[in-house]
């Protein structure tokens, strides 16, 4: 079974989801929340960030990484933030096997309507995985976006390392 890690990026919190998956089961292996103290300054923060992940990747060793595009966000400083933070993300992993989805098309993977909102898309992981106790919507989403990936990936992402 290959291992997919989905990653709800954020520059105070992150949601992070492993599953693992074969051509006919799709199974829940680890998840949760990394909440980082934002009175720590951002920079500092951002080399906090890199080496959670990097310690993820390391723990798991996810074949695959799957993150959620950035969204429209009013507040340009809050869009730098979710950058950078998004950037320390995928720097801690080695390249090839990064794949980003846009929330509307992780929505219409789990409900068949891009537009679902977080209640809907909560029941359709239910429903997959039977019930969960999501620590915060981060955690769902991080989820949603790996269960996403499955569904989406591209063919040739199909060699094992």
């Amino acid at each position: 079974m290959r291992k997919i890690l989905g990653i709800d990026p954020g520059s105070r919190k992150a949601g992070f989801a492993l599953i693992s998956y074969n051509e006919t089961k799709i199974k829940l292996l680890d998840s949760g929340v990394l909440i980082y103290d934002h009175k720590i300054d951002f920079i500092d923060r951002l080399g906090i960030i890199y080496n959670t992940f990097k310690e993820l990747a390391l723990k798991h060793d996810p074949q695959e990484i799957a993150l959620e595009s950035l969204i429209y966000v009013k507040n340009v400083s809050s869009l730098a933030k979710l950058a950078q933070a998004r950037g320390a993300m995928i720097a801690a992993f080695p390249p090839g096997n990064l794949f980003e989805y846009s929330p509307t098309k992780v929505k219409a993977a789990l409900t068949s309507y891009g537009h679902a909102g977080k209640t809907s898309v909560q029941k359709s992981l239910t429903m997959m995985f039977g019930p969960i106790d999501f620590k915060s919507d981060d955690e769902s989403d991080a989820l949603a976006i790996a269960v996403c990936h499955v569904f989406n990936r591209p063919y040739d992402c199909t060699t094992a390392r």
